[in-house]
């Protein structure tokens, strides 16, 4: 007698108990991994160069978010840090990482919105990078669980 396609479980397909994990939707999550270190890389930089060095960046107009360049330079150092943390463990697929990945991004995207008298290139570039993980990670995050 022969059964059907998925009777054996009773009517629902065998297939769908099983998931396995699309090779785009790993790659995705790995580009957003690769984009959190090298965004944590360049808030460190930044965090660094506002810090010791504050003649660099030019303030062109009065802004709401006028911060001291060294308080600038801090707040870019702690980001970067959470950034590239969260990065590490986006590697091995933790949950905590892409939540924190998905979070600290959002914020970077703000943060580099007001950012942006002091640097408008490298604060267009942290809001589109940022912008990139938070797809990435929201949607294909889970993915790469499967893999590993």
């Amino acid at each position: 007698m022969s059964q059907t396609y998925g009777q054996a479980t009773g009517g629902m397909p065998e297939r769908a108990s099983q998931t396995e994990a699309s090779g785009w939707a790993v790659g995705w999550t790995y580009f957003a991994a690769i984009m959190m270190s090298i965004l944590g890389i360049w808030w460190i930089m930044s965090g660094l160069v506002a810090i010791f060095e504050d003649e660099f960046f030019v303030v062109t107009e009065e802004w709401v978010f006028k911060f001291d360049l060294t308080t600038w330079g801090w707040i870019h150092m702690i980001v970067g840090i959470i950034i590239l943390l969260a990065s590490i463990g986006l590697y091995s697929g933790a949950v905590w990482a892409r939540t924190v990945g998905v979070i600290v991004a959002g914020l970077a995207m703000i943060i580099a919105f007001a950012w942006l008298p002091y640097y408008p290139v490298w604060a267009l570039l942290f809001i589109t990078s940022s912008f990139a993980v938070i797809w990435a990670l929201t949607a294909h995050g889970r993915d790469v669980t499967t893999v590993m």
